[in-house]
């Protein structure tokens, strides 16, 4: 199917059309005619051309608004899936993921990622692989700002992952730290490799790996990925919640964790419906950079069927073995809300990579696997004692891992082929390689390598980034502030302004005891006293 635009041109531009070639062209004979003609053609495809130009860069710029928009629908996830006394923090960590990862992107994140891919590099004696873009810091250059601002919404949901996973126990200016280093170098590395021309996992390279490249349409691996695996190496250096594992006065682990459930399941829910709203401007909006390609329009279409078959897909399954478990566990069937929701969003972030190029069947199928992965990741981080507050791990990391490498798996060679050429037909997906009349695994390679690759970025930087945090004493929030709340170590001018703001910021709650917020507003004089004793002794 080609997505051919058609463009209505009216009387009167025509005939101005018509005018303004007859004026510059002496057609007395049929051969000037015929330039005549020629000339009137030309104007209107030109017309055409810029209109098409025109609606592409608007619908790109609603794309990215859809994307943008999930900031709250990370938002309201996370600060339902909080206790009350953390949700005002919560809300402001992820405010400042969406203005630390303009900034980051603005400064240097752009020209890491796709610096230079507005210029022609033939004949500049620059290498055909590139580790990081050289160009475009500081919005110098030329640059396509439609696709600036679609690129932007997508670092920004890649740093916003790993607000929830940290918590009700980070620092705030950690938190900052965190995503601006992560928007600004980590990602960009990641972005590079595998979605510009000159990056080593990318399908467009001169030359791709094994003949193909990862693919990765949207970014299962890309975004998901490296905030998923971020957020694990995150909470693993930063620790579980207070009373999670452990027993807050005794310090001996608990025989069963300490569930933290969130207070608003209403909030959580909201938060994962705008999310799945905004994922159709993650999936079908990318298709919108296949410029000049005449099966744009079905392309399109396609992501954003196979991104609710693969959603729903994961819902049901996730649903299913989660009542499942719990009648092994408890003799009677349980409908866990919490289990469908997650898992919907375990679905949306696996169909990510291959919304493109996968048939319906095998994106449901693609999903209800992500959602029964999400399960049991979810189980496994329990039992291995790492607190994720709202389960980011196990469906961005877990999630996307599965969605990069299922499409080394089911990937329907002509869908590869109308997105990247011919060649790349000739690699379908390891399932798919049977009706060429062999076995190729090539693809399904090229994507263990991608997905190796963000985990060994991921780590290699990021690691040691929030080891020196913590070594600094600079990662984690003192075990007063977590106690009492960090609305009211951060948010809140101290204890008397938490209990005045709608019934004490969480005082009702069962781990808010009174003892708590003495202990807190014993901990401000000491340190109020300290600060005036350290002015009067720079300053007698």
């Amino acid at each position: 199917m080609s997505n051919t635009t058609t463009t209505a041109i009216s009387s009167d531009e025509t005939l101005t059309i018509f005018k303004a070639c007859s004026e510059a062209i002496d057609y007395d004979d049929g051969a000037n005619a015929y330039a005549l003609l020629q000339c009137v053609s030309s104007h209107i495809e030109s017309d055409i051309d810029a209109t098409q130009h025109a609606l592409r860069s608007y619908l790109l710029l609603l794309s990215g608004a859809l994307i943008f928009f999930m900031q709250a629908g990370f938002a309201m996830l996370v600060a339902g899936s909080v206790r009350r006394k953390n949700t005002r923090n919560s809300m402001l960590k992820n405010l400042l993921d969406a203005v630390g990862a303009a900034i980051a992107y603005f400064c240097v994140g752009y020209g890491f990622a796709f610096g230079g891919e507005m210029n022609e590099f033939a004949g500049s004696g620059l290498p055909d692989t590139t580790f990081i873009g050289l160009e475009n810091f500081f919005g110098q250059g030329e640059i396509d700002y439609p696709f600036y601002f679609f690129q932007y919404t997508f670092f920004a949901a890649s740093v916003t992952i790993v607000a929830g996973t940290l918590a009700e126990r980070c620092q705030m200016g950690a938190y900052l730290g965190y995503s601006m280093f992560l928007t600004g170098f980590v990602y960009p590395v990641v972005a590079h490799a595998a979605w510009t021309a000159k990056g080593f996992l990318s399908p467009t390279h001169v030359e791709p790996l094994l003949g193909i490249g990862m693919v990765d349409f949207s970014g299962s691996g890309v975004v998901h990925c490296t905030g998923g695996f971020t957020a694990l190496y995150a909470t693993k250096i930063l620790g579980s919640r207070r009373g999670r594992f452990y027993d807050i006065n005794t310090g001996a682990a608990l025989d069963v964790p300490k569930p933290m459930p969130g207070h608003s399941v209403a909030l959580q829910m909201l938060g994962s419906f705008i999310l799945w709203f905004g994922w159709y401007g993650f999936n079908p909006g990318t298709a919108l950079l296949l410029t000049d390609n005449p099966y744009q329009a079905e392309i399109g279409a396609l992501c954003a069927v196979n991104t609710f078959m693969a959603s729903s897909g994961a819902c049901i399954a996730a649903l299913i073995v989660k009542m499942i478990w719990s009648y092994r566990e408890t003799g009677r069937y349980s409908f866990d809300l919490l289990a469908a929701m997650n898992g919907t969003l375990s679905g949306l972030v696996s169909i990510t990579a291959g919304c493109a190029t996968l048939d319906l069947w095998a994106a449901f199928l693609v999903g209800a696997i992500a959602g029964v992965l999400y399960v049991f990741g979810s189980d496994l981080l329990v039992r291995i004692q790492i607190d994720d507050a709202v389960d980011a791990i196990p469906v961005h990391a877990m999630g996307g891992a599965w969605g990069v490498i299922a499409v080394g798996l089911f990937s329907v060679p002509k869908r590869l082929a109308q997105i990247y050429g011919e060649e790349a037909g000739k690699h379908p997906g390891f399932f798919y390689s049977f009706s060429n009349g062999g076995v190729n695994a090539d693809l399904l390679a090229c994507q263990v390598v991608g997905i190796l690759f963000i985990i060994a970025w991921t780590m290699a930087t990021m690691f040691p980034f929030f080891i020196w945090l913590n070594f600094m004493g600079w990662f984690r929030t003192g075990s007063v502030q977590e106690l009492v709340g960090l609305d009211i170590a951060y948010n809140l001018d101290g204890g008397e302004a938490a209990a005045a703001d709608e019934g004490g910021a969480g005082a009702a709650e069962e781990d808010m005891k009174p003892e708590y917020l003495d202990a807190y507003q014993r901990y401000r004089e000491v340190m109020r006293e300290q600060r005036i004793q350290d002015q009067e002794e720079e300053d007698p």
